[in-house]
């Protein structure tokens, strides 16, 4: 191996769910990104459109601080996770993710009233196919929220995640 060849580094999922018993849905990511393991948050980085398409859709001020995220989520029945707990990967890069091992998303399930889980992106969708227990409620794909998925603005991401989402939300 040369000096630039890297391989992915063993990472452990470094914070809780968001969830309460009042959470109605629940969004699940594939992974924290390397900014959001700094910030200890979901969605850390300002570039993911992810606070700007719950706050439309949920018709709320986008929220700045962590405490305003968790508020504005368990307010509206909105339970946020990621898929793995931990996997080797290569900085944020979700197709450099080997060695996945996945959260209990069943438990997770099992212990509130989520209705209907919601995947942000194919890549969170792909490891729950493959390495999670299939849930008894609806599931459903969603388009990434994140920078790299140019190919939807936000006006199309707050529109596909609306029609979905609204229904279930208070």
């Amino acid at each position: 191996m040369n000096g630039r060849e890297r391989t992915g580094m063993q990472v452990v999922h470094p914070f809780e769910p968001i969830a309460d018993k009042n959470s109605r849905i629940l969004i699940l990511g594939s992974f924290p990104s390397v900014k959001s393991r700094e910030t200890q948050f979901y969605y850390g980085h300002k570039q993911n459109r992810f606070w700007k398409v719950m706050a439309q859709i949920l018709q709320c001020i986008v929220p700045q601080t962590v405490e305003e995220k968790r508020t504005m989520l368990l307010t509206h029945g909105v339970a946020v996770w990621d898929i793995l707990k931990s996997c080797d990967i290569n900085g944020s890069s979700d197709a450099s993710i080997r060695n996945p091992v996945p959260n209990d998303i069943a438990g997770l399930v099992d212990n509130t009233n989520i209705a209907a889980v919601f995947f942000n992106g194919k890549t969170a969708y792909g490891v729950y196919q493959k390495y999670s227990p299939l849930l008894t409620v609806p599931v459903q794909v969603l388009p990434s929220t994140s920078p790299a998925n140019a190919a939807y603005s936000l006006k199309r991401l707050c529109d596909s995640w609306g029609k979905e989402i609204a229904p279930f939300v208070k």
